[in-house]
């Protein structure tokens, strides 16, 4: 007997159900789950899960990045050397946009981390990979490589109800 095929989806079905990964997710539909999904560590995310969903992150972060440079001020100061220089000063809408980023990188920063110990699964790896992360200079190379690698069947065994006990 072999395994079931789960590259696609079914003709006509447009989505999955939350507890199954969703391939060929569109950008929509990956912001959805995103946010339905928001702390669940078991079960897997599909690779247009998991990119889609950080192109949205990219461009949230990049706006927040746009806003708070464009609120900042330039001011002229005088050096001790006698020279003027014109420093750049945060302005109220640079304090609004940082404050904002950092709410918004707080509040999803468990949430990514799930969707990719979610999507170590789907390539039938173990969440806890995602500890290689912490290695300097190579860490987050060695994870955006496992990432990149495409479904695995064999990662089903991280499916809700594939085996005993959770799994990470």
């Amino acid at each position: 007997m072999s395994a079931p095929s789960y590259s696609t989806q079914p003709a006509g079905r447009t989505s999955a159900p939350l507890s199954a990964p969703l391939y060929g997710a569109s950008f929509k539909q990956a912001v959805q789950r995103f946010f339905a999904k928001y702390t669940v560590f078991s079960g897997r995310a599909s690779r247009s899960e998991y990119w889609w969903w950080y192109l949205a992150s990219i461009i949230i972060v990049a706006v927040l990045y746009a806003v708070f440079f464009a609120g900042m001020t330039p001011t002229t100061t005088t050096l001790s050397s006698g020279e003027t220089a014109t420093v750049p000063v945060p302005g109220p809408l640079s304090v609004v946009a940082g404050i904002v980023l950092a709410v918004y990188a707080l509040a999803v920063l468990i949430p990514q981390l799930a969707l990719t110990v979610r999507r170590l699964h789907d390539g039938n790896f173990s969440g806890w990979m995602i500890l290689l992360g912490l290695i300097p200079f190579v860490g987050g190379l060695i994870v955006l490589v496992l990432t990149l690698l495409p479904s695995n069947p064999q990662g089903q065994r991280f499916d809700e109800g594939a085996g005993a006990g959770y799994r990470v």
